[in-house]
């Protein structure tokens, strides 16, 4: 019986590891094609595409979904999905600041999913702007730390016009902070000291990070989920900060 029981939680468990890689393969598409609508097929021209294509294939979406999406978002292979960008802002739990970034073609629909996600996981959507001014526009730049060091990824990106460079808390990659209109000179440089990178996105950084302890730390990253769940939900940027202590602990969670 014990057996049957944990084929059957594998089984489960695999569904769920799929049924998450396909969305984010969705989503991943979804950005190449706004990408190519925006600036055309030409990755050379075109670096925002680039910088999509580039994720696409490091999160090991086939190449052929790649190039569809690119004709597709071009207008090379008949009518492109027309998307529209939308930002929620919100509070989780114990007053955790939220902005959600949608990408949709059908903004009430968008709506009612993140409104839902939020009313049932200890949320509240906010009025607009009671959020916003707490967050800043920046390039971010994430480069694996194997094989490279901090002052390696500091002296390529020093001269492009990088604000900062960390180590991220587990240790495996470094985060390069850039102005928004910057990124693409940093992500450059990075290539031509020959230095790869995983992924160069504008996001919301927080001005101010709040710490929170693990239980809060539970209700966020279930609130999360199901925003991530909706396929209208491209990214949610939040404040919330963990100590070493609480990153020990949630760590030993099942």
């Amino acid at each position: 019986m014990s057996g049957h029981s944990k084929w059957a939680t594998t089984k489960h468990k695999k569904a769920v590891i799929d049924a998450k890689r396909a969305k984010a393969f969705a989503k991943y598409i979804k950005n190449i094609e706004v990408a190519a609508r925006i600036g055309g097929a030409d990755l050379a021209g075109n670096p925002t595409l680039a910088d999509a294509v580039h994720k696409a294939k490091k999160n090991s979406v086939p190449g052929d979904n790649i190039d569809r999406a690119i004709k597709r978002g071009a207008g090379l292979d008949g009518d492109a999905v027309e998307y529209t960008t939308i930002m929620y802002e919100g509070y989780g739990p114990n007053g955790v600041a939220l902005m959600i970034e949608c990408l949709t073609d059908n903004k009430n629909r968008a709506a009612a999913e993140v409104r839902t996600a939020l009313s049932r996981n200890g949320g509240t959507l906010a009025d607009p702007g009671s959020v916003a001014y707490n967050f800043a526009r920046k390039g971010v730049i994430t480069v694996p730390a194997e094989g490279t060091t901090e002052d390696d990824v500091l002296t390529a990106v020093l001269e492009a016009g990088a604000e900062e460079v960390t180590e991220t808390p587990n240790g495996e990659a470094f985060e390069v902070v850039t102005e928004a209109s910057e990124l693409v000179a940093a992500r450059t440089a990075l290539v031509d000291a020959g230095i790869d990178y995983d992924s160069a996105d504008a996001e919301f950084v927080p001005n101010l990070k709040v710490e929170i302890d693990a239980d809060t730390a539970r209700k966020v990253f279930r609130l999360i989920d199901a925003l991530e769940d909706s396929d209208d939900v491209q990214n949610v940027f939040s404040n919330f900060d963990l100590s070493a202590d609480v990153q020990a602990e949630l760590e030993n969670d099942e």
